[in-house]
């Protein structure tokens, strides 16, 4: 007669009266030290020890408790998608959540691949999230912000091309890049500009927009700009490079510099001399560009704030009712080198 395997034991869960008792400290004194409570006055070495009663034991504070203690929760929502994962997105997003845990907040991160904009908040508002940050290339409507809002959320913010009414903006304006790329190849005697359009999911609410600066900067000036539609991939770049002659371009803004070193490879390899055919300049001042030969001309682009994001964030949820803000975050400057 087989038996069952026997069933471990149930393992107790530490609770802050354990840690009190450890410490030898009142369990409130437990509750202002996890919390990071700086109004009630405690001696550095009795917060030392109830840190260490808390390690020992394997205490970890209860989220839910302490969001009903608070009115509110700390969780402060990113939603995942398609982010170009460019350097300025990726030491942003860094910076953020540093500055968040830093204010005791507790970042979560939400995939939202497959859904709506609208299925998309709700999802976000089941979690009842005191913020929720949207990052670019990740749809929010007014209908959305309004289901944030009712739900709890004191801070709705938007980080993308444009703002959304009734959110917070901060506006990452994409024609400024597309602009600064174009500028610096009309000052080089250029007429005649390709602009590369990738064909990647969640990339068309940056290259649309650089498209619109780009030709918004072209058109007084008398000069072509012809969009180009490109994958990321050798033989997509291998194709339109094989086109070059019959486009009669002389330039190309390449949507960043990835898609540049992919299409100036390709364009080499055609037979066509850069910068001599054709100048060649990208965005995001990636450090590989710097290593190629001929070196990379590329977009710089800077996020020109008054104050770090978590710190704006937690002013608002703890002072909720503003009307939304909307600050223009974006500054881009072109840097020249052999290929342009």
């Amino acid at each position: 007669m087989s038996q069952l395997p026997k069933q471990p034991a149930e393992t107790s869960v530490p609770t802050s009266a354990d840690v009190a008792r450890l410490a030898g400290v009142s369990r409130a004194t437990v509750s202002y030290v996890l919390n990071n409570n700086a109004t009630v006055r405690i001696s550095e070495p009795t917060r030392r020890r109830v840190r260490e009663a808390a390690l020992q034991l394997g205490y970890v504070p209860h989220a839910a408790a302490r969001s009903l203690r608070a009115g509110h929760s700390r969780m402060v929502l990113l939603p995942s998608g398609h982010i170009p994962a460019g350097p300025l997105h990726q030491y942003f997003f860094e910076e953020l959540q540093s500055g968040l845990r830093r204010l005791d907040y507790t970042v979560v991160q939400y995939g939202s691949v497959g859904l709506t904009a609208d299925e998309a908040a709700t999802a976000w508002a089941e979690l009842r999230p005191v913020a929720v940050v949207v990052p670019p290339g990740i749809a929010l409507t007014p209908h959305g912000t309004g289901i944030l809002t009712r739900s709890g959320a004191k801070a709705v913010i938007t980080l993308g091309p444009g703002p959304v009414a009734g959110a917070h903006g901060l506006v990452m304006d994409q024609r400024q890049v597309g602009a600064s790329a174009v500028e610096h190849l009309l000052a080089r005697g250029r007429r005649h500009i390709g602009v590369v359009m990738p064909q990647e999911p969640g990339r068309v609410p940056f290259s649309e927009p650089r498209l619109i600066g780009a030709r918004r900067v072209a058109e007084p000036a008398g000069a072509r700009v012809c969009p180009l539609p490109l994958r990321y991939e050798e033989e997509s770049a291998r194709q339109l490079a094989a086109r070059w002659p019959e486009l009669g371009l002389d330039a190309v803004f390449a949507y960043n510099d990835e898609y540049a070193m992919l299409l100036m490879r390709a364009l080499q390899d055609a037979g066509v001399t850069v910068p001599a055919d054709t100048a060649v300049i990208g965005a995001d001042d990636a450090l590989i560009g710097r290593l190629l030969r001929p070196r990379l001309s590329t977009v710089r682009m800077e996020l020109a704030m008054s104050q770090p994001l978590a710190e704006t964030i937690d002013r608002m949820v703890q002072h909720p009712g503003g009307p939304p803000v909307h600050q223009d975050l974006l500054r881009t400057s072109a840097v020249h080198r052999e290929s342009s």
